[in-house]
């Protein structure tokens, strides 16, 4: 087993981006589990699957291959050999990745996948349960966190790069929602694992963020 350095927070915080470029400065393995969540649910929606139905989910989430690639220096993620990186990141799922995530099965089967890459590399995995459930003994713990009003503003950018248009409002309302969903679920909620450094991103820029996560490393 590689060294684990795990980065959880709610939706909008700068999990992901921070955790890549922390990753990249490291030269560890970067994985992004939301993006796990997130493919299983684009599938869902693909096959007609209604998400409230567990048994159907797991099932489908089972036979699924989600793969990350570095390409051009940036993380793709490949569902079953199809780059996916831009369907997942639009509203439709995000309105519905929650309910998937909350599926025991679904946590069971992508769980196992994201145990099975920190094997044989040091890794930098990004979520919400990664320092609770799935590397609880991680030697790093980092809970990342920012005001509802700023995460949605760094959201409304997320989507206008997608090319869709939601006001922040909107925004604001979807990550309440998310973050109750998140952090009430019965099967590993989002919460601050123990142990875990706390970095507030409300009045950080990129940069900051993540030299405040590698400094803690080195050290």
């Amino acid at each position: 087993m590689g060294d684990v350095i795990s980065i959880d927070g709610p939706a909008g915080a700068g999990k992901s981006s921070t955790a890549r470029k922390v990753a990249q400065e490291l030269g560890f393995l970067y994985v992004d589990t939301g993006a796990m969540y997130r493919a299983v649910t684009l599938a869902a929606i693909r096959n007609n699957i209604d998400v409230q139905n567990a048994d159907q989910v797991t099932q489908m989430a089972s036979k699924l291959k989600i793969r990350f690639k570095k390409i051009d220096g940036e993380y793709h993620t490949f569902l079953d050999g199809e780059d996916v990186s831009r369907e997942i990141r639009s509203s439709e799922v995000a309105d519905l990745v929650s309910p998937v995530s909350a599926i025991a099965g679904v946590r069971k089967v992508l769980v196992d996948q994201q145990r099975k890459m920190a094997q044989d590399h040091d890794v930098v995995m990004e979520g919400r349960d990664i320092g609770t459930n799935v590397f609880p003994d991680a030697e790093y713990k980092f809970f990342i966190t920012a005001d509802v009003e700023v995460r949605a503003q760094r959201r409304m950018k997320d989507y206008q790069k997608n090319g869709q248009a939601l006001n922040q409002e909107k925004i604001v309302e979807e990550l309440k929602k998310r973050d109750k969903i998140d952090s009430s679920r019965e099967h590993a909620p989002l919460k601050k694992p123990d142990g875990a450094f706390v970095v507030d991103t409300t009045d950080l820029d990129f940069d900051e963020q993540v030299q405040i996560i590698v400094n803690k490393v080195k050290q």
